[in-house]
């Protein structure tokens, strides 16, 4: 096996594995010629280091960090073979021994529209401090209901081909789930106010890596500015012209009027993009 940077255009994949070890996780691509090359992952490895024995959650733990890795070396992929190729990848897993070790074999096909810009319209998320936010066929109000709040993101999932929304917990919230839209995430939070009466929308997050964004591209609006889209020295530049509070701390900017925090990449983005959004509910953030 051995690692390899430079572009070797015509190379056509067939097989990928994804492994994970004590010392981390890996992925190796093989191509049609039986040549392999193999990518380390960053992150934590798979074994449990608190000592024996591990606990209960510990498995599924594993299991949504295998389920995230598949989806970030398809992504990898496909962005690779669009770059050599001109086509994208497909790859069909299936667990050699879950959650460690994993199998997928590569399917190319036609380039995705979205790839060139103006085919294929943004789903545009637009931010209501105080509120909420509107979607194209739908809203998330910091009045909805948990249940409803899930029935929302399972349509918007469906209309997007993802899949539906997972539970996951969250420290600090009674409820999360999030979504894909394109290559990004749509994530909602709820908790009951003040401990009490329905468990409703606190927390409305959302995340998309620079690069290119999916099908359809997930961007986050507020008063007219793209938040995730414009230099994130820029977007700041704006909130403070409409005399919004702008505190900066490390790579989060937090608008404490708004309810509003923006996130900067780990390592400084090349193209100085936030990628992440959150926006609680009035009675959250003031706390």
């Amino acid at each position: 096996m051995r690692n390899e940077e430079a572009i070797r255009y015509g190379r056509v994949p067939i097989r990928v594995l994804l492994r994970g070890g004590p010392d981390g996780w890996h992925y190796v691509i093989a191509d049609k010629d039986g040549t392999e090359e193999r990518v380390a992952l960053r992150g934590a490895g798979a074994g449990w280091e608190g000592g024996d024995p591990e606990p209960a959650w510990w498995r599924r733990r594993l299991d949504e960090t295998a389920d995230d890795l598949r989806g970030h070396v398809g992504r990898a992929l496909s962005d690779r073979t669009f770059l050599e190729l001109g086509l994208e990848s497909d790859i069909s897993w299936f667990a050699v021994e879950a959650p460690f070790d994993w199998e997928g074999l590569v399917t190319l096909r036609d380039p995705d529209p979205a790839r060139f810009p103006g085919k294929v319209p943004p789903y545009v998320v637009a931010l209501e401090p105080g509120n909420g936010a509107v979607l194209p066929d739908a809203h998330l109000r910091f009045s909805t209901r948990a249940a409803d709040a899930w029935t929302t993101l399972a349509t918007v999932a469906e209309q997007c081909g993802t899949q539906p929304p997972r539970a996951r917990f969250l420290c600090g919230w009674a409820g999360h789930r999030d979504i894909r839209v394109g290559r990004g995430r749509l994530a909602v939070s709820t908790e009951r106010q003040d401990g009490r009466g329905d468990e409703l929308v606190g927390e409305i997050y959302g995340e998309r890596a620079t690069g290119w964004g999916g099908n359809p591209e997930l961007r986050f609006r507020l008063d007219g500015i793209d938040l995730l889209d414009d230099p994130a020295d820029d977007v700041i530049a704006l909130l403070r012209d409409l005399a919004h509070e702008v505190n900066e701390r490390g790579r989060m900017a937090h608008l404490p009027g708004l309810g509003l925090r923006l996130y900067r990449p780990e390592g400084e983005s090349a193209q100085g993009l936030f990628t992440g959004v959150s926006l609680q509910a009035a009675w959250r953030h003031r706390r």
